[in-house]
């Protein structure tokens, strides 16, 4: 399964790829901030999404709100410092599926994944 990966942290990206590879995925591409992500989702079509909030250029709100103009099925799942339950709301208003508060562990990560993949499939 091909997942992407945005966020303008390098070093977060790196953990999260780490995790990711401890799970067991491999297919990783990633993105610095929303921008070069709309880019990147366009030629790799990922199967899944996870996307920071606060980046530069285009935030990842902003990224979700223009992703779902023209895809409504690739699962999104936001990675975030974002807790407050506003914030939350207003991501799930705007098309995310499912939601991880950093700093997170690589098994809430798989469960979040799990729940997301499950949910695509029902």
């Amino acid at each position: 399964m091909k997942i992407m990966l945005v966020d303008d942290s390098r070093t977060m990206r790196n953990i999260q790829k780490n995790v990711l590879a401890q799970l067991g995925y491999s297919d990783i591409v990633e993105a610095a901030d929303g921008q070069e992500a709309l880019k990147v989702a366009e030629a790799e079509k990922p199967e899944l999404i996870l996307l920071d909030w606060n980046m530069p250029k285009l935030d990842g709100l902003g990224f979700l709100k223009e992703f779902r103009g023209a895809n409504k099925t690739t699962p999104v799942i936001m990675v975030t410092t974002e807790a407050e339950k506003a914030r939350v709301v207003e991501a799930i208003k705007a098309g995310v599926n499912n939601y991880v508060i950093k700093p997170f562990t690589p098994e809430l990560l798989q469960t979040r994944i799990n729940e997301t993949l499950e949910k695509k499939a029902a």
